[in-house]
């Protein structure tokens, strides 16, 4: 039996998100993509706070679903068959989380490093807030920025709760993360000195995957997950995390991300495998200058000594450039026993790029509509459905989760925080598919 889980998003009092990140969408999404186990986000902000406290009850131990009054019905044409998920209960469950921006001075430099931290309690919740609101204003924004050290940070919420976990938040992209070209660090120790040992786990972020972490031996024992960082309901799940087993609470999902390969069989949970965007696709992933459209591979950006070409300032140095740098292990090192992953392009993409249409169109939306009302959820259409029964509603889509699935897409890498622009057919063959659908 297996689940998935997205711990990372925000909610509607983070800047630049939806409105509908509330949870009674954030609810209906996760049935609609398949997911079992979400994050709250934001648990240090205050009105939010209140409406996880309101609107949520447990129901594992360090796990909760949303109360029965607070469900939105799935009208306006959705009516999916039960999920996969069916035999773990049809509840979501909502673990609690929330990202900091800790910005600071740390050896002469500024850094400027996202945390994510992982509570066992509201009562846990409550400290950790308590003592984050000495430091900085927490009604300010759902991630507040607080200048504080990613090390203090870790402390804190250690003395709140030994069961707390801390993790550094999208890992690689240059301006906020531990490993940032821009304000990072060249190691955990670095960032955590005497406290890295409590650091079990990283978020490789959209820009990167597992393969490219494993080039790096001091992570060989760090546990790596993927989640989406969504800023809106549709966009949750585009990054994952599968585990094996039943959901039976926070303690069980903690000590397999923990554990991570070293978790034995008879636990609870393992983590088996992540769901990844193609890294490609993220937006920090080549170099480059948005304002000048210049993108670079980092051969490029060493020969232009890390300038643009075009206007003589700094290039922005991306997720792979800085992987490369830090690496001490050639490009297709595979790491023993280490949690397997697929990348995916999320469906609602693939259905564009297919009908050459935008996503927030109304082709694009009615036909993802569809597909779950036959299929059941998104991950299941993506991984699990036979590609003959896709294709029997259309034949191109049928043979654009293929491609998906077998890697067989091209990338124009993302850069600077432009995302990468994906292709899964040349014009020709688009053209052939409408003529053939014509025929029929």
């Amino acid at each position: 039996m297996r689940f998935f889980a997205d711990f990372h998003l925000h909610s509607k009092y983070s800047r630049a998100t939806s409105p509908d990140m509330d949870l009674e969408h954030l609810d209906k999404w996760a049935r609609i993509k398949g997911i079992k186990v979400l994050g709250t986000g934001d648990f240090t902000h205050p009105l939010w706070l209140k409406e996880l406290k309101s609107k949520l009850e447990e129901a594992e131990p360090g796990l909760f679903r949303l109360r029965r009054q607070n469900k939105l019905a799935q009208n306006n044409g959705w009516h999916p068959p039960q999920d996969s998920n069916k035999e773990n209960g049809e509840d979501l469950r909502y673990l609690l989380t929330s990202e900091i921006s800790c910005i600071y001075s740390k050896n002469n430099r500024t850094r400027k490093v996202h945390m994510m931290i992982f509570a066992p309690s509201f009562e846990v919740v409550d400290k950790i807030n308590a003592h984050l609101g000495w430091i900085g204003n927490l009604k300010a924004d759902g991630r507040p920025i607080l200048g504080l050290d990613a090390r203090d940070l870790l402390k804190i919420a250690l003395d709140a709760s030994p069961e707390v976990l801390v993790v550094p938040a999208h890992a690689w992209t240059p301006h906020f993360s531990v490993f940032g070209s821009e304000s990072g660090f060249d190691s955990l120790e670095e960032c955590f000195n005497s406290l890295t040992k409590y650091i079990y786990v990283i978020e490789t972020g959209l820009s990167s995957d597992p393969a490219m972490n494993w080039r790096l031996s001091a992570l060989d024992n760090i546990t790596l997950i993927s989640n989406s960082d969504s800023h809106s309901p549709h966009r949750i799940g585009r990054e994952a995390n599968i585990f094996e087993g039943k959901v039976v609470g926070y303690k069980a999902l903690m000590e397999a991300l923990r554990l991570g390969k070293k978790a034995p069989v008879s636990i609870a949970n393992r983590l088996v495998e992540t769901i990844e965007f193609f890294p490609e696709e993220g937006k920090y992933h080549y170099d480059g200058h948005r304002n000048c459209q210049v993108v670079l591979a980092p051969e490029e950006t060493k020969k232009h000594k890390n300038i643009c070409p075009k206007c003589g300032r700094p290039l922005t140095v991306g997720v792979l450039n800085r992987v490369m740098k830090l690496a001490d292990r050639p490009e297709g090192f595979v790491l023993e026993k280490a949690a397997p992953f697929r990348q995916l392009i999320p469906l609602e993409e693939i259905i564009a790029e297919t009908f050459d249409m935008g996503v927030g169109t109304k082709t694009v939306e009615q036909e993802y509509q569809d597909l779950i009302n036959r299929f059941g959820s998104e991950f299941k259409i993506l991984l699990e459905t036979e590609i003959s029964e896709i294709a029997a509603g259309n034949a191109q889509i049928g043979e654009a989760v293929k491609r998906v699935r077998e890697g067989k897409v091209k990338i124009e890498p993302g850069y600077d925080g432009e995302y990468g622009k994906i292709k899964i057919f040349e014009k020709s063959e688009r053209d052939n598919f409408s003529r053939q659908k014509a025929l029929f």
